[in-house]
């Protein structure tokens, strides 16, 4: 299984923490086609990449995966856009967010994404990996 994982970068990596955490559950469970979302050094990586060059990779990459992952507690119009472009291809879509987190109508609505509220990364990830087990069978 493929994976896309979202979460944000430009508008703040206060959960950097959670992000590795999460890629690492997925990778149990198949490939992450954009593992550097979850590094500490993002910027470093990314720096050799024009924004036309990242738009291009990310938008091939979505259309590769079988399901988009995405940490939506920090708002954030690339991931917002990332959502709504793999649901327009169908994608499985989880959305996972701290309950601190006063989350847009248009994600907790959307009867197309399996949502994930956490106060807790232990049982989030115990909850992720429930949903992945379906995912992959």
């Amino acid at each position: 299984m493929k994976f896309y994982f979202a979460g944000s970068i430009r508008s703040g990596r206060d959960k950097l923490s959670v992000f590795i955490e999460i890629n690492k559950l997925l990778n149990k469970y198949g490939n992450v086609l954009d593992k550097h979302v979850a590094s500490p050094n993002v910027f470093e990586l990314e720096q050799n990449n024009s924004e036309e060059d990242i738009y291009i990779r990310d938008i091939n990459w979505i259309k590769e995966c079988d399901a988009l992952v995405a940490e939506v507690s920090t708002p954030s119009l690339g991931v917002g856009y990332e959502i709504a472009y793999a649901e327009s291809l169908n994608k499985k879509i989880i959305c996972i967010y701290d309950e601190n987190t006063n989350l847009t109508a248009m994600i907790r609505g959307n009867k197309n994404i399996k949502l994930i509220k956490y106060s807790n990364i232990n049982k989030m990830l115990d909850e992720l990996e429930i949903l992945l087990k379906e995912l992959v069978r």
